[in-house]
């Protein structure tokens, strides 16, 4: 089968490097679009404990994960055709977007070794609700 638009969920950690090689090697055959969507991490779990000086703590955390989507697509000679950077439930943010930007693949990475853990993941909620496919990628870490 091949697909015309593919969304890469990742995180600031150095395995969304597999799952955007995963994304690449599915997209480059016919020439799919590959589009990342993140979460920005949440500060407000920091400001009860952050000094008044760090008011902006969202903005440092945000464009940390910037910096690391343009890491991300330097890295990975393919053309990415969008970023998201989004706060709140991951699982809301893929679905609005697969039905928003025609995506027909999402990529996820799983972490969870056990089959009691893989059954709970975080990637359940996309599964259950998707109306695309949903690749769930194993990752080691340091790959």
């Amino acid at each position: 089968m091949n697909y015309t638009h593919i969304l890469v969920a990742v995180a600031v950690t150095p395995e969304s490097h597999q799952l955007l090689e995963k994304a690449v090697s599915i997209a480059r055959p016919s020439g799919a679009r590959v589009s990342l969507i993140t979460l920005a991490s949440d500060p407000e779990l920091y400001n009860q404990m952050a000094a008044p000086m760090m008011e902006n703590l969202r903005e440092l955390m945000h464009e940390e994960t910037r910096l690391f989507m343009d890491e991300l697509q330097a890295r990975c000679q393919y053309p990415i055709h969008q970023t998201i950077i989004a706060s709140g439930e991951l699982s809301n943010h893929i679905l609005a977007a697969c039905k928003r930007e025609h995506i027909d693949l999402v990529i996820c990475g799983n972490h969870n070794q056990t089959f009691l853990s893989k059954a709970t993941c975080s990637a359940k909620a996309i599964v259950s609700a998707s109306k695309v496919d949903v690749l769930l990628v194993p990752l080691t870490p340091n790959a």
